[in-house]
Order: structure tokens, then C-alpha cells, then sequence
């Protein structure tokens, strides 16, 4: 599968600020990368291109063998009413039941089952909104802060869980966490302000995974790569 951006524009109506400007980058496969930057860059106005909730911009996106890009966000906002396990298993297709299971457990949730939305913390609810999206099926998800208010130790299984379970799809995760996206990402798409030119620069992540020892060098390295383009 390909993704690229190429050449993107956008400003919003009324407004003579670009969002995005001539801006570019090209994803050739699967894999776990991230959109970083600071707030106001334009990370979600460009993940709302790519799921095609903004069609007013010059540039051109190309996708191929790609049917299906999702997007998950943040407080997104769920049932407050239904119980968790009865949510689940109603939007969980019969084939991905096994799937569905394994998620929950190892992302912390099988004691949260039988609670309402209500009742859950804002890191509960994110995790299990991340679930929903992940049995569906789809080519590519855009993460977008969809783990936040989750705790490190639990964010890390949930980050490693993912690319064991996901090999062949490719995750676009907008963090501002340089360890993290430095640790876990095979690519970072650095998005700095539509003012600075080139506005995005692809650098090479650690890619950590279960099982590989990570270069604690080669990681500070990567660190200092991100902090550079910004």
C-alpha cells in the first residue's frame, strides 16, 4: 500500500493563515508512524483530508491498494448509557470476536465490561473507543491522541499489542510525545509551522517492537532529529 501527500494547500475560509502549504510526504507500505508536531500545525486538519472530511485544498492525495482510512480521536463521544461488553460485542464483527477479546485484556479493560460509558475514566473510555476502531476493517487508522490520559506502562503494551496484532496495516499515532514516537514509530512525519519550508520532514524511528532490544544511541539520536526539524 502507498500514501502520499503531495503539494498540499489549505487555508480556511476567511482566514489568510495557510493550515498547510505545499506540503508533503509518501508512506510506502505498512507499518506504525506518527503525524508530530506542536498544537495548531495542522496534524488533524490533515487527517481530516485523508478520510475526506476537508475536500477544500489544492494538492493531491494518492492512495493505492488502500479501501479504507479511519479515524480515531480523543474524547470522541460514546454511549453514556450502554454497558461496555454489550457495546463491543454488538459492533464487533462475529469473525473478530477472538480479536476483540485479546484487546481488551491486554489493553486493561476485562474488569470494565460490565460498567456503563458513565462510569469509566477519560483513559478508559479513549481505550475503549481505540477497540471499536481496530475490529473494523480498514487499511489505515489515524490515531489522533487516542491514547491520551492513559497511563505509560499501559500506553506502551497497548502501542506494542497493536503492532504485533496489526502487521499488515499501517497507523498514523499524532502524539506529542517525542520518547514515544521516537521509540515505537518506523517513521515520523515532523509537521512544523506552514511558514517554515520544507513544512514536513520524514525521519527514521527505532520501530521497537516485542522481542528486539532497542539502541538507547540510535533512540537519543532519533530524539534529537525530531527536536531539530521542529
Amino acid at each position: 500500500m502507498l500514501l502520499a501527500c503531495r503539494h498540499i494547500t489549505l487555508k480556511y475560509a476567511g482566514s489568510e493563515k495557510y493550515v498547510l502549504k505545499n506540503f508533503g510526504f509518501e508512506i510506502d507500505g505498512p507499518g506504525f508512524h506518527a503525524l508530530f508536531g506542536p498544537s495548531g500545525v495542522g496534524k488533524t486538519s490533515l487527517a481530516r483530508i485523508l478520510i475526506g472530511s476537508i475536500s477544500d485544498y489544492d494538492g493531491e492525495i494518492v492512495k493505492r491498494r488502500i479501501q479504507s482510512i479511519l479515524y480515531s480521536y480523543n474524547m470522541e463521544r460514546l454511549p453514556g448509557w450502554s454497558n461496555v461488553g454489550t457495546h463491543l460485542d454488538r459492533i464487533t464483527p462475529s469473525a473478530k470476536r477472538d480479536l476483540k477479546d485479546e484487546m481488551v485484556n491486554a489493553f486493561g479493560l476485562a474488569s470494565f465490561c460490565s460498567q456503563r460509558f458513565s462510569q469509566l475514566s477519560l483513559g478508559q473510555k479513549n481505550r475503549i473507543n481505540l477497540i471499536r476502531y481496530l475490529v473494523q476493517d480498514f487499511q489505515v487508522l489515524i490515531m489522533d491522541e487516542s491514547l491520551a490520559n492513559v497511563d505509560e506502562i499501559t500506553r506502551e503494551k497497548i502501542l506494542l499489542t497493536i503492532k504485533d496484532l496489526f502487521p499488515d496495516r499501517c497507523f498514523f499515532y499524532i502524539s506529542h510525545n517525542v520518547l514515544e514516537v521516537s521509540k515505537f514509530c518506523e517513521h515520523i512525519v515532523v509537521i512544523r509551522d506552514a511558514n517554515k519550508q520544507p513544512q514536513a520532514h520524514l525521519i527514521k524511528g527505532q520501530n521497537f517492537s516485542n522481542g528486539h532490544p532497542l539502541d538507547k544511541n540510535a533512540y537519543e539520536k532519533t530524539m534529537l532529529e525530531i527536536m531539530n526539524a521542529s
